[in-house]
């Protein structure tokens, strides 16, 4: 592997901008421009990006700007994807009913795309959609996994609030948000058992028409 050389230069009115950038990746995994605007505004400017990824590259990390949906998200720096040694600080692993009730928001993002400024949905209209799917999660891990999920930007909402009229907000970086291995095996269950329940369906109405 070759030297690593860091030769960067930071204006001085820049330098909060630039340390609160670095701070709230390695934090928080994504910065989400419908949420820090002015982080997201600093990070999605060319130089201003190429700096913070030369600095992340000391460590291990890279930047990733998706200007289409607005956010920045950390990820492993190629080079360092298989190195032996080095934790994979920004990787969360979910649990199978946190993984489904990722699923749920993800769904519920893409239904209200294009009806509002923000995507939100209600407390209650979201547990009504997550028994919708039937998705065997108590309010307890229901509770946790929302906190958790919020914590890494995936969404928001008031904590304190736990009224079924409570806004919670959901941004594109859910769909970021999957570890890909476990995503698909996750995903195959999902559809598997809905793909039975479809063809038990379709079996019984057969019946019917004889």
């Amino acid at each position: 592997m070759s030297d690593i050389k860091l030769n960067i230069s930071i204006k001085e009115e820049n330098n909060i901008l630039f340390k609160r950038c670095i701070r709230k990746l390695l934090e928080s995994t994504f910065i989400v421009g419908d949420k820090d605007e002015k982080l997201y505004a600093f990070i999605s400017r060319e130089s201003n990006r190429q700096d913070i990824s030369d600095y992340l590259r000391m460590i291990g990390f890279d930047v990733l700007v998706d200007t289409n949906v607005k956010i920045a998200m950390l990820k492993t720096h190629e080079a360092d994807e298989d190195a032996v040694g080095l934790k994979r600080a920004n990787i969360v692993t979910f649990t199978t009913e946190q993984y489904h009730l990722l699923l749920v928001l993800w769904e519920v993002y893409l239904e209200n795309l294009g009806y509002n400024e923000e995507n939100v949905v209600m407390r209650g209209d979201l547990i009504d959609k997550i028994k919708a799917y039937e998705v065997d999660i108590g309010s307890r891990k229901l509770s946790a996994a929302m906190e958790l999920f919020k914590q890494y930007n995936l969404i928001d909402f008031d904590v304190k609030d736990k009224t079924e009229d409570a806004i919670v907000t959901l941004y594109p970086s859910l769909q970021f948000g999957w570890d890909v291995a476990q995503f698909q095996t996750v995903s195959a269950e999902y559809m598997k058992d809905g793909g039975l329940q479809e063809e038990q369906e379709g079996s019984e109405e057969e019946e019917d028409e004889k």
